[in-house]
């Protein structure tokens, strides 16, 4: 099976760093073709220009952009690893969507209405929160960034959403929660092999 990891923090020794390299590691210890695309390592360019949009209008996409859908459309499963920031997607990632899960590519829009065109993939989200898990459940702030992201991104361009997890109060938890995390991690990669 081939795996994409798609991943966005710009430290390296961030908690969503080492989720990353755990489950890249299991993934090639099961024998599973991966590649990752570190957002701030390879200098992506999350900035939506005029020029993107020429490029969609005569069936194309800007050369940075078309490298990475080439990546997407190569992948069985997608697995997007980012922190919740402001309740939403960190500004690079916001970006990678805005350019690269586009008209043409993603989804189009006929006569017959909208219809994603990333059907037979598969995506796994795994995202860290500062706040506590009680917080996101009593605010429905959880909910709200399933139907967002899962919904109105993944599912509308015709992901299959396999799950979307939430490491919750990562600056306040101990070492050893850390690592019962990053076990989770590997036992994740482990049943989307199969």
């Amino acid at each position: 099976m081939k795996h994409l990891i798609v991943y966005s923090h710009p430290n390296p020794k961030s908690f969503n760093h080492a989720i990353m390299e755990a489950l890249e590691g299991q993934l090639r210890a099961l024998g599973q073709d991966v590649k990752v695309r570190d957002l701030y390592a390879i200098g992506f360019d999350p900035i939506l220009k005029p020029s993107d949009f020429e490029f969609i209008h005569k069936g194309g996409a800007a050369p940075d952009v078309k490298a990475e859908q080439e990546h997407i459309a190569w992948a069985d499963v997608i697995t997007l690893i980012h922190p919740v920031w402001w309740t939403g997607l960190p500004a690079i990632f916001k970006g990678y969507i805005d350019r690269v899960f586009s008209l043409g590519f993603a989804y189009m829009i006929d006569e017959a209405g909208i219809t994603g065109l990333l059907k037979g993939k598969k995506v796994l989200i795994i995202n860290t929160t500062g706040s506590p898990e009680d917080m996101y459940n009593k605010s429905g702030m959880f909910n709200s960034i399933l139907q967002t992201s899962d919904d109105g991104i993944y599912r509308f361009c015709g992901l299959e959403v396999l799950k979307h997890i939430f490491f919750t109060s990562i600056p306040y938890i101990t070492d050893t929660a850390r690592a019962e995390m990053l076990n989770e991690v590997k036992a994740i990669a482990k049943t989307i092999c199969q």
